[in-house]
C-alpha cells in the first residue's frame, strides 16, 4: 500500500473520530485549540511520523496535493458526521 493511501486512510480516521467527538461531547468545541486545528496537528503527527520511520524529509514522501487532499478529507469527515448526527455545533 502507498504511502498516499495510508495518509487519507489515516485521515478519514482523523476526521472521523474528531466528528463522534463533537457529537458526543459537543462543549470541546470551545476548548482553546478548535477542532480544525485538531485535523490540522494530526497531519504534522503523521509527517513527524514518517520523519521517524523512514528517515525522509516529509516533503519528499508526501507532496502538498495529498496533503490538502487529505486534510479536505478530515475536514469534511468532522463537519459531515457533525451535521448528520444533528450536533449543535459551531466550525467558525
Amino acid at each position: 500500500m502507498s504511502l498516499d493511501r495510508i495518509f487519507f486512510a489515516y485521515m478519514a480516521l482523523v476526521g472521523g473520530a474528531t466528528g463522534a467527538i463533537l457529537v458526543a461531547i459537543p462543549y470541546v468545541q470551545d476548548f482553546v485549540i478548535k477542532p480544525y486545528f485538531w485535523i490540522l496537528i494530526a497531519v504534522g503527527v503523521f509527517d513527524l511520523a514518517v520523519y521517524a520511520v523512514k528517515g525522509t524529509v516529509p516533503a519528499k514522501a508526501l507532496t502538498m496535493n495529498v496533503r490538502l487532499i487529505g486534510f479536505g478529507i478530515g475536514i469534511a469527515l468532522m463537519v459531515a458526521i457533525s451535521v448528520l448526527a444533528g450536533a449543535p455545533v459551531r466550525f467558525v
